[in-house]
Formats: C-alpha cells, sequence, structure tokens
C-alpha cells in the first residue's frame, strides 16, 4: 500500500532513543549534521540516479560515472561546500570514479611526501581539478611487493632530468584508478637510480596526457586494464595500465621531503654534489603518515559497508517475518587520533609510537575488509533468493567492496606484519622496553617469557598459525576500543544499554567462532561456552539500530531494504524496468528462437 510503513510495529518496539544512536553513530552531532544534511542533498537530486547501474553497457556507465563526478564538482563550487562537505558529497554519491584516487591518494601523496615548494606548485592545481591525478604504485608482476617494482627512474645529470622507464613487460602500472582514461597526473613509483647506483622505491610526478587534447604524452603506453567482476559496481572506475619509454621529467618533478638527488644546495639537505642522492633532515620514516591514513580511511569505510548490508537485510528480514544476524558497526574515532597522533609524533622526529601505529592499521586493515566482504555475502544470504537480485543492491556492494581485501595490501601479508610485530614484542618482554599501546596486555601474560626467540626463526614455518595469532590480536583491538568508548557518558535514553549489549554481543560471537580455541587453551570451561550461544537477542530493537545509520533509500540502492519495508510490489515493479522486457518478444526470435520451433534450422542464418 502507498505510504504505508510495513516497519513502523517493529520501530514502535524500540528502547532507546534512535536520534541519540545516530549521534553516536555518526561520531558527533556536528557529524551527523553534515552527513545528514549531504546525504538528502544527493537523494534529492535526480542527476545522481543510480539504480540503472547494473544495466548500462561499459561505456554508457564510465561516460555516465564522468557526467555524475563532474556534476557532483559544480555543485561543490557552487554551494561552496567546505573540503569535510564535498567529501561527504562525494561519499554519497556511491559510485568509484577517478576522484577517489585524485583526493584519496594522489593529493595525500603530495602532503605527506613533497617538499613545501613542491606542494605550493602542485597541490593548488589539484584542489582546483586543473589537474588529475592517480597514484600509480602496483605493477602487473608486483603488488604487495613494493620493493620488488622495476619501474626506474634513472638521473641524468647532463639535463637535470629523470628518466622514467618500464623495462619489464611485468613492470608495467597495472590497477591504479583513474589511471586508464581520465588521469593527467600521476604520482609514480620507481626506483631511483643514479651513479649507477639503486637506492630503492621513490615517488616522481609525472604528466601522463596532454592538458589540451588529452592525448598521451610521447613515450607513454595508456588504457584501461578491461571489465571487472559484477556488473555496474567497480566498472564505473578505469583502472589501468601504464608503460614508460624512457619518459624525460625534471629533477623537481622527483617528491623530495625525504630525500633528494643533489644538483644544487637545497635548504635542510646535509650536502650536494652533482646526481648525488642526498638524505634530508627529514627521516625516511615520515612516508608511512600516508600509509597510515589510508589505511584508517579503509577501516572506517568498512564500518559503513557493512552497515549497509546489515541495514538491508535486517529490514527485509523483518518483512519476512523472519530475523537474521545484526553485527554493530565499529568505532573509527579512535584510529583517527591515532593517525594525528603518529602524524604530530613524526613531526616531532619522534618514532616510538611508528610500529604500534603501522601494526594497528594493517591489521584492522586487513579483519575489517575481510569481515565486511564476508558479512555482505552473509546479509545476501539471509535474503533467500531475493539478495541474489541487482534490484537488492547486495550483489553491487559486494563486487564494489570485496577488492579491498586486496588493495593497499593484502590481507595476508598485512596480517603477517602485524605478527611480526607480536613475536618482536615478545622477544623484549623482560627487558627495559615495555609493550605499550594495543600489545600493553602482553606485558602481563608472564608465560609468554618462554616463548621469547628470535624474531626470523621458524617464521615462514609458523606463518599460518602467526595469522591467526595477528587476527585474534586485531579482535582484541577491537572489543578492547568498544569497552572503552562504554566507559564514557553517552547521553539518549537506553543508548548506552544498546551498545553495551552490542559489545558483549561481538565479544560472545568471537568467542563462539573460536570456541575450540579458547577451550583447547583452557581459557574457558565447557559449561561457560555453551552459555554463549544464549545472549545472541536483539530482536526487539533491530529495525531502530539499523535505523539509526540514518541511510537514504538512494544510498542503500535497495528495495529490499527500503525504509518504508514495502518490498513486494516494488520488487514487482523493479523487474518490468529492465531493457530485456522493453519489447514482448525478444531482440533474436526471429532468427534464432523461431527456426528451432518450426524445424526450419536448416535454412537459419546462425
Amino acid at each position: 500500500m502507498e505510504g504505508v510503513d510495513h516497519l513502523a510495529p517493529e520501530r514502535n518496539k524500540a528502547q532507546f532513543d534512535v536520534d541519540a544512536m545516530k549521534i553516536v553513530w555518526a561520531g558527533s552531532p556536528h557529524a551527523f549534521e553534515v552527513s545528514d544534511r549531504m546525504s538528502r542533498l544527493v537523494a534529492s537530486d535526480p542527476a545522481f540516479r543510480k539504480d540503472n547501474r547494473p544495466m548500462l553497457g561499459r561505456k554508457e556507465l564510465f561516460r555516465n560515472t564522468l557526467r555524475k563526478a563532474t556534476y557532483a564538482w559544480k555543485r561543490i563550487i557552487e554551494l561552496r561546500l567546505s573540503e569535510e562537505e564535498a567529501s561527504m558529497l562525494r561519499s554519497f554519491v556511491d559510485e568509484p570514479a577517478f576522484t577517489d584516487l585524485h583526493w584519496g591518494m594522489f593529493i595525500p601523496a603530495i602532503k605527506g611526501q613533497g617538499t613545501e615548494e613542491q606542494q605550493q606548485k602542485w597541490l593548488p592545481l589539484a584542489h582546483k581539478m586543473q589537474i588529475i591525478g592517480c597514484y600509480a604504485q602496483t605493477e602487473l608482476g608486483h603488488g604487495s611487493n613494493v620493493q620488488g617494482l622495476e619501474t626506474t627512474a634513472t638521473f641524468d645529470p647532463k639535463t637535470d632530468e629523470f628518466v622514467i622507464h618500464s623495462p619489464t613487460l611485468t613492470s608495467s602500472k597495472w590497477w591504479p584508478g583513474g589511471l586508464g582514461k581520465v588521469s593527467t597526473h600521476a604520482v609514480v613509483y620507481a626506483r631511483l637510480i643514479t651513479d649507477g647506483q639503486d637506492y630503492g622505491v621513490h615517488g616522481f610526478i609525472v604528466q601522463l596526457r596532454s592538458l589540451d587534447d588529452h592525448l598521451p604524452l610521447p613515450g607513454i603506453t595508456v588504457g584501461d586494464i578491461g571489465m571487472k567482476f559484477g556488473n555496474g559496481a567497480y566498472n564505473t572506475m578505469d583502472n589501468g595500465v601504464l608503460r614508460f619509454d624512457h619518459v624525460r621529467i625534471p629533477r623537481n618533478q622527483m617528491l623530495m621531503s625525504e630525500s633528494s638527488v643533489g644538483r644544487w644546495i637545497v635548504e635542510g639537505f646535509t650536502g650536494y654534489k652533482e646526481g648525488k642522492y642526498v638524505q634530508s633532515n627529514v627521516p625516511r620514516q615520515l612516508v608511512y603518515g600516508t600509509m597510515v591514513y589510508v589505511r584508517q580511511t579503509i577501516v572506517s569505510d568498512a564500518s559503513t559497508a557493512l552497515s549497509r548490508a546489515v541495514c538491508i537485510a535486517t529490514r527485509y528480514s523483518a518483512v519476512r517475518r523472519q530475523f537474521g544476524s545484526n553485527k554493530g558497526g565499529l568505532e573509527t574515532q579512535w584510529l583517527k587520533w591515532l593517525y594525528m597522533d603518529v602524524m604530530k609524533r613524526l613531526q616531532a622526529n619522534d618514532f616510538s609510537t611508528l610500529p604500534e601505529a603501522h601494526a594497528c592499521t594493517a591489521g584492522l586493515k586487513s579483519l575489517t575488509t575481510s569481515v565486511t566482504s564476508d558479512g555482505i555475502e552473509e546479509c545476501r544470504k539471509l535474503c533467500g533468493g531475493h539478495g541474489y537480485l541487482c534490484s537488492s543492491g547486495l550483489p553491487e556492494l559486494f563486487a564494489v567492496y570485496v577488492p579491498t581485501c586486496t588493495y593497499e595490501g593484502d590481507n595476508i601479508v598485512l596480517l603477517l606484519q602485524v605478527a611480526r610485530h607480536l613475536m618482536k614484542t615478545i622477544s623484549q618482554l623482560g627487558s627495559e622496553k615495555k609493550p605499550v599501546g594495543t600489545t600493553a596486555y602482553m606485558g602481563r601474560v608472564e608465560q609468554l617469557m618462554q616463548f621469547r626467540s628470535d624474531v626470523q626463526k621458524g617464521f615462514l614455518e609458523l606463518s599460518a598459525d602467526l595469522v591467526e595469532a595477528a587476527v585474534a590480536h586485531c579482535q582484541l583491538i577491537v572489543v578492547s576500543k568498544f569497552i572503552e568508548k562504554l566507559q564514557q557518558d553517552i547521553p539518549g535514553k537506553g543508548v548506552k544499554q544498546q551498545l553495551e549489549l552490542l559489545c558483549s554481543i561481538y565479544a560472545l560471537f568471537l568467542l563462539h567462532k573460536h570456541l575450540g580455541d579458547f577451550l583447547a587453551t583452557g581459557c574457558i570451561t565447557p559449561k561457560q561456552g555453551s552459555l554463549a550461544n544464549e545472549q545472541f537477542k536483539v530482536r526487539p530493537n533491530a529495525i531502530a539500530l539499523v535505523d539509526a545509520f540514518n541511510y537514504t533509500d538512494h544510498y542503500l540502492g535497495s528495495v529490499l531494504g527500503r525504509s518504508d519495508g514495502d518490498v513486494y510490489p516494488n520488487l514487482y515493479k523493479e523487474a518490468w524496468n529492465d531493457p530485456l522486457n522493453d519489447s514482448v518478444v525478444p531482440d533474436g526470435f526471429q532468427e534464432y528462437i523461431r527456426p528451432m520451433l518450426k524445424q526450419q534450422l536448416r535454412n537459419a542464418r546462425l
């Protein structure tokens, strides 16, 4: 029935203040106000329509993405939106586009690795979108192994230039978003070679295309790598392939906040010599600030993606009179604080928290992206057969999200990095160097002392077990930070009680999932383990909890997750919008089906 809220009975069961919970989820009243305003702005503008995305061909789909991204930029300028508002608006457009890499990686790389002079030159152009940039690191033969990159940047002292070159097929840059068809510039990571010596991987700003006719510059071969998983999904993004044939760039387009190739004295550097590699007074570790920023953003995005899937599945489960599962979102404010703290310390040449920050962001990136991709698929299955329809929004959501498990660090590789950090921490137990931050608990576990060993010894042989240990460590971080949040004053009737319940459910869910490990190590008894299953009870508040995400129907993009619960009439209506239903008799009937029915295949033009 038109205008009827089919989920009202469920909403009326809420035992907490939903509006107060919305602010908790957003992080602050200000963040909620900006998010709410930007989401409604996008949802009310027909130019941002996205329901037809899975039905478009690749060229039409990509052209439509270019239109939306440009229109979004136009609205940002017209409305004089702040950087925060603009970022939020782009996120609610909900379509992977070249702007994601421009704002999310190209600009942060210049901020994090460029000198003040380089930032003054390049950032104004990038902020005005007078140049469009991408982040060209991954190669055809090298993903997670950054130190194995093959692209070279050889210094030519005679011309004061770097020669960027792709010496092998596997050195081709492969995957960078925005590279295939749009980006005019890229931060390219290549091996710096000068005086015949290889100084490892460094970043360089390279112009790829003409700013007049957009054609590739001489020596540059660039294009799209082709269709990816899904219908619309990530196919709105022009992930690219890039090869260099001795492309020359000025020496000052090397990102030089941490090192330089000298030709004359540069303030802040220890010396100079023509073609000489010079380390600046700014330690090389400063580059990790960009990495921490990117990974904390990925963790935050994971909670958003998972909460969308949970919202769809929960609402549809209520309509079906069957209830699925609900998982609480992650508290991400702490990670933002961690990033700001790390950057302040790095600027002050204090690197004490850098290993901790790296381990936290690497581990949580791995944990949250894996949990989210698995969770989206679980929600799809909870929706039954209808969850397989594109109109459910779940196939698109999954196809867009699942690449996060491999980009910005393969999840298994990242967990092994966390494991190495944990092993190093254990090896230092008993010394003057005490565990800090998220590993502080290790200092209270005396039995770990007997496991002290050389960090390298047996690492590969124990890698499977170490991955499990790293996952457990990251799960402990999530539970601990959730509990810390609950120690604070949280306003709103019943809000804190609901969060306490969700925290308990999440912890008990982990206990149940890894019950064998808990029992085998004697951490709990079988009787205690059996009690975990009895605590999973959220049904009376399920709809109200997902309402607290404050997602518009436009952003969810799901017939099953409609806020009014009016699923079946709209599911039926949506079926008739498919292009196959434009005609009653399908194209190709006369050529193929009719000859078969009439036994005239001999005369058919097949």
